[in-house]
C-alpha cells in the first residue's frame, strides 16, 4: 500500500542529510497520515479513508468528506471517485 493521502495526494519527500563533513547520506520523510471514519449522509453510511492531518482540517472546514473531495478531484484516490459518482446520483 502507497503512503499517500487520499484526499489531496500528499506523499513523502526524499532528501538528503548532510553531515560537517559534508558526507550526504539519502532519507525520506514521511507524510503524516492517519486513518478516519467518516459518515457520509448521501450514502447513508461510515467511508474509512486514510488522509493526512492537514486534509482532516480541510474536511473539517469545508464540512464533509464529500465537499472536500470534489474540491480535490484531480487528485483523489480511485475508491473515493467512485464514492463521489456514487453519491452524485
Amino acid at each position: 500500500m502507497a503512503r499517500r493521502c487520499d484526499l489531496t495526494g500528499k506523499q513523502g519527500q526524499y532528501g538528503n542529510t548532510v553531515s560537517n563533513a559534508n558526507n550526504k547520506a539519502r532519507t525520506k520523510s514521511f507524510a503524516n497520515l492517519v486513518w478516519k471514519r467518516y459518515f457520509v449522509p448521501e450514502l447513508n453510511r461510515f467511508i474509512r479513508v486514510r488522509v493526512s492531518k492537514r486534509a482532516v482540517r480541510t474536511i473539517d472546514k469545508l464540512g464533509g468528506l464529500l465537499p472536500a473531495a470534489r474540491k480535490f478531484n484531480k487528485s483523489i484516490s480511485p475508491d473515493l471517485q467512485k464514492m463521489v459518482k456514487t453519491a452524485a446520483r
